[in-house]
């Protein structure tokens, strides 16, 4: 791999930053200045640095954020600040997003990624990636409530699939769905002449929201999260794949 590509990749420097930075003495190539950014350099032995900060190569990048309130589950809006703006400068430069969307006033888990074909497989309506929200309710909900929103309710023309909620108090609970239809949960709540107050997603497949990241924090997924998200998208072949718009709710 060229030298170059590799800072680029990482979200260090871009290559024309990156030629300018090896004129400059500032990259070294295991502990050698080197003058060539064109140079080529194997990712998995050689240790790279710039300014004497050693750079981390990762193929793909995978984020763990807790998307607080006001943020936009997208790449770029001209109206409102986008999760990316909460990431710094140089994870924002690698093509990092969202692995499924949440609404503007939805908190909570959001996987971000720059693996395209992952990230397909993940959203596919055929894969059914459970994805668990902490709501509350204007108002209590039933045992026939509960009962309804679990065999499926009618949002505007489209009957949900079966899901499953648990009940934590009278107006607050978790509710597990399968699918991601736009704005989904609160539909289903209006279905049964309800109002959501409050939702947070706290797992997406069996990655849970780290409890110890405050709203607006990130950490890089573990080997084991990403290891769980990448087994569950090779089981999905690529031509069963549909065209689909990602999780908003």
């Amino acid at each position: 791999m060229r030298l170059d590509k590799y800072l680029s990749d990482a979200g260090v420097l871009t290559r024309t930053e990156s030629a300018r930075a090896a004129k400059n003495g500032q990259i070294t190539v295991n502990g050698v200045v080197t003058r060539r950014s064109s140079g080529h350099i194997d990712p998995t032995k050689d240790i790279i640095c710039y300014n004497g900060q050693k750079i981390i190569y990762r193929e793909f990048t995978y984020i763990m954020l807790n998307k607080p309130e006001g943020y936009v589950s997208a790449t770029d809006d001209k109206l409102s600040p986008t999760v990316l703006t909460l990431l710094p400068d140089e994870l924002q430069r690698i093509g990092l997003f969202p692995c499924g969307r949440l609404d503007k006033n939805t908190l909570g888990l959001m996987i971000l990624t720059n693996n395209g074909p992952l990230a397909h497989k993940l959203l596919s309506p055929k894969n059914h990636v459970d994805k668990k929200y902490r709501f509350e309710t204007k108002f209590p909900v039933s045992d026939e409530d509960v009962k309804n929103l679990e065999g499926g309710v009618d949002i505007g023309g489209y009957m949900t699939a079966p899901c499953r909620v648990e009940m934590t108090g009278e107006r607050e609970g978790y509710i597990t769905l399968t699918e991601g239809k736009y704005h989904q949960i609160k539909l289903m709540a209006i279905a049964v002449h309800n109002q959501i107050t409050y939702l947070e997603r706290v797992t997406f497949g069996e990655v849970v929201l780290d409890t110890n990241l405050a709203r607006g924090e990130w950490r890089y997924l573990t080997e084991g999260e990403q290891a769980s998200l990448e087994k569950r998208a090779s089981k999905i072949p690529a031509e069963s794949l549909e065209k689909h718009k990602g999780p908003q709710n």
